[in-house]
């Protein structure tokens, strides 16, 4: 039997790139941040400074634990995550007690991202319960539906609060730069727990 040749090579092509785009939009899907109610996905990320890693559900299983998400080096230090991560620190002693950790996610490219974040925390001591660990090629932030996807970003800023049996209690998840959680805020949902 012969090819008809009256379709044009053109729509071939084209027919070819609707299947690919086809199969590439089916294996796509939009990842929703973890809601409230549901078992957080676990992680086990390098800590910042020590060569040590941290498992979340190692974590929770000993009493609640934090987890922020900034914005990590997506080019430059982001001032507003320097802000909440000093008021952090600074309400460090009020938090311990209260929740067993304070896990800080750095999220970056691979390439120089412990150095971006030990810049980051610059020469202060971390005090218990904050830990920043590095999520490098943001795999963390994408499983949790954090993935900011847009030139020069990393993640959208996010915390959640997760109970001991490991759902999400409470979450707030910023759609732009601000928008982030106080500590008064994060006291306020674990006196609900």
């Amino acid at each position: 039997m012969k090819r008809n040749q009256s379709i044009h090579p053109f729509l071939y092509l084209s027919l070819w790139l609707f299947s690919v785009a086809g199969v590439a939009v089916g294996q796509t899907e939009t990842v929703r941040p973890l809601e409230v109610g549901v078992k957080a996905i676990n992680f086990d990320l390098p800590v910042v400074g020590r060569d040590d890693y941290i498992e979340l559900q190692d974590q929770y299983k000993q009493g609640p634990v934090v987890v922020v998400v900034l914005r990590g080096f997506p080019g430059y230090q982001c001032p507003l995550c320097s802000q909440q991560f000093s008021t952090l620190v600074n309400r460090a002693k009020t938090l311990s007690g209260k929740v067993h950790k304070v896990i800080l996610v750095y999220p970056g490219e691979k390439d120089q991202l412990t150095q971006h974040a030990k810049r980051f925390i610059g020469s202060r001591r971390l005090p218990e319960p904050l830990t920043l660990v590095a999520d490098p090629e943001m795999e963390m932030v994408t499983r949790w539906g954090l993935r900011w996807n847009t030139p020069r970003e990393t993640a959208y800023p996010a915390t959640f609060l997760i109970k001991p049996n490991g759902r999400v209690a409470w979450r707030k998840v910023s759609d732009s730069h601000a928008g982030r959680s106080s500590v008064d805020e994060i006291l306020r949902e674990l006196k609900k727990l």
